[in-house]
């Protein structure tokens, strides 16, 4: 799978997508609204049970619930982490009214080890019906993404801006 800046390619399909504000990165900081540079995978799938049915996936997809976020505090020891809410520290919540939470691709990026300031939370998530650019994730529309996910494997590498 390969993305570039508004397009993503897997098993020779192209679909629209959007990125960062801020483009690609090789230097990628908490809070730049970049998308890194890199080879990754998708370590989890978590979803909305309650606007996803038949979610179709080779991994053991995770419900999201509406205590379920994602630490983005360099400062916490929980950061780039999946958390509980109440939360002492930054989170930015994954129960989303927007619909571009109802699917969250967790990617490999900055988890081994986690260094504090290089990025949390970079998904593959849902789009916006104007595709607008992430804070640094890529998106792609729900059928799309359901339409990879169908295949898509722990194994498959994902190439982002390369």
């Amino acid at each position: 799978m390969r993305i570039k800046s508004n397009y993503l390619i897997y098993n020779g399909t192209k679909y629209k997508c959007a990125i960062g504000s801020g483009g690609f990165t090789n230097k990628k900081k908490e809070g730049d609204g970049c998308t890194p540079i890199g080879v990754f995978q998708i370590t989890d799938i978590l979803f909305r049970k309650d606007k996803l049915q038949n979610l179709t996936t080779n991994y053991n997809p995770k419900t999201i619930l509406p205590s379920d976020g994602w630490c983005d505090d360099p400062n916490s020891k929980h950061y780039n982490t999946k958390i509980k809410f109440p939360f002492e520290n930054s989170a930015e919540e994954l129960f989303r009214n927007d619909g571009q939470y109802d699917i969250v691709c967790v990617t490999n990026h900055n988890q081994t080890p986690i260094v504090p300031e290089a990025g949390s939370a970079i998904f593959i998530h849902v789009a916006s019906k104007d595709y607008s650019a992430t804070a640094g994730c890529v998106a792609l529309s729900l059928d799309d993404l359901t339409e990879i996910l169908s295949t898509l494997t722990k194994s498959t590498e994902i190439y982002f801006g390369l």
